[in-house]
């Protein structure tokens, strides 16, 4: 389990620690004399959707149990190759060999969730309304939004605002990505822009509100999990989807079937998930995770573990210049030749140059660098090195935008680890 106060604390972990505390929690158990915990109502229906199915025997299931469904990597079904960070809520990461190829394969896009995903993701019954200071409040399922608006698919980059968190000193609360909460497979939707131009928005909207299905982890069915939104201005953009399929197929369960949100080169957490709901406001959206220090840095550099007051944040908006090295896979033994390879991306930039460097940072020798292939894609890149004698090499990637913006050595750090865009680095054995 995750918050906003707290470091991630797994399922396992809390069991371990209080298990009865936590059937309590959890599940609204309560033991008997018998040591056995009786599930009834919202607990029941609860541990069921965690496990997948109805549990016939669960009057005989011992106060604290863990189910075995927990214990292992089954809440990653139709992943492959995860990382599993954190089981309440999924949080999964994919290594960065594993994000070789240009378009990122559904099983291998990583998760983050703030919730329960909803049990009901039926794409026949689903709808979305859109509505708030709009001419025209409309409520559509997604066989109307298919007809009504013209469908794109775009290669489109989603990637944490904590991607890189594990690398924060002194540490940041929070799921402690490495390297993998990033992906861009192909989408297919319908801009926003269109949906919203059809609802008529109105002169004084400021800003999107954005609500889902998913359920907050305390039970409480009046709290949201999160509610994020974006300014007008860029949600008419002409790459933000309203996305229905996922590299041509409906969207992986835990990325936000049967329908979502995708804004590229933003936090993810904009790009919401089981979308239900955009409404329109006239002031910057105060929904769960927009205020305080969600999704927030301060609005000046910081020195590592300074004291930040919470009128010193200010919300992230685009993500910083960043590479990733995904080939070869960093620990593993090379010639004395190697292919380098990997993707570049910089919110809503384009990437200009990409340079590796196998002295620790002496030199540079330029990469290849392919055009994204379209607007908000991720940029692929390669190059060959030669190494000079045997021995223990570092390879580095630095990226460089259209802006001048170019990654950076040392991590700028700031309280809730976000935004880390230092250069990927990998180790090789030269033989």
């Amino acid at each position: 389990m995750s918050d906003d106060t707290g470091g991630p604390r797994g399922l396992h972990e809390y069991f371990e620690r209080d298990p009865e505390g936590a059937d309590a929690a959890f599940f609204g158990r309560k033991t008997n004399s018998d040591r056995r915990g009786f599930l009834r109502g919202a607990g029941l229906a609860t541990m069921g959707a965690m496990v997948g199915a109805a549990i016939p025997f669960h009057r005989n299931m011992p106060a604290g149990l863990v189910p075995a469904a927990f214990a292992s990597d089954d809440v990653l079904v139709g992943k492959d190759g995860l990382t599993l960070l954190n089981d309440r809520p999924i949080n999964a990461e994919t290594p960065p060999h594993l994000l070789d190829d240009p378009i990122t394969p559904t099983a291998r896009h990583f998760i983050r969730n703030n919730g329960h995903p909803p049990e009901d993701v039926g794409a026949d019954s689903w709808t979305l309304t859109v509505d708030g200071l709009v001419d025209n409040p409309m409520t559509m399922t997604i066989a109307e939004l298919r007809e009504k608006f013209e469908n794109h698919t775009m290669a489109l980059t989603i990637e944490c605002g904590g991607n890189g968190r594990a690398a924060f000193d002194p540490p940041a609360k929070g799921n402690q990505w490495t390297l993998g909460a990033v992906g861009c497979s192909d989408w297919t939707g319908v801009r926003l822009k269109d949906v919203l131009d059809a609802a008529g928005v109105k002169d004084n909207v400021v800003y999107t509100a954005h609500v889902g299905a998913d359920s907050h982890l305390s039970g409480n069915p009046d709290k949201l999990p999160i509610s994020r939104g974006m300014p007008i201005e860029k949600a008419m953009t002409d790459n933000v989807l309203i996305a229905w399929a996922q590299n041509g197929a409906p969207i992986h369960p835990n990325n936000g079937a049967p329908l979502r949100l995708v804004v590229p080169g933003w936090p993810g957490s904009v790009s919401h998930k089981w979308l239900k709901r955009i409404y329109l406001r006239d002031i910057i959206h105060d929904g769960p995770k927009m205020t305080g220090t969600s999704y927030r840095v301060p609005n000046r550099p910081v020195a590592p573990g300074e004291k930040v007051e919470k009128e010193d944040f200010e919300i992230i908006e685009r993500m910083p210049v960043k590479s990733l090295i995904t080939a070869p896979q960093t620990g593993t033994a090379s010639g004395m030749k190697a292919e380098v390879r990997g993707h570049a991306w910089s919110g809503d930039r384009k990437v200009t140059r990409l340079d590796v460097s196998i002295d620790f940072g002496a030199t540079w020798q330029q990469a290849d660098l392919d055009d994204p292939v379209n607007d908000g894609a991720w940029q692929n890149w390669r190059t060959t090195v030669t190494f000079p004698q045997a021995g223990y090499y570092e390879v580095w990637a630095r990226a460089t935008d259209d802006s001048g913006e170019q990654q950076p050595f040392a991590l700028a750090w700031n309280p809730k680890g976000y935004l880390n865009n230092t250069m990927h680095r990998v180790a090789l054995t030269v033989s």
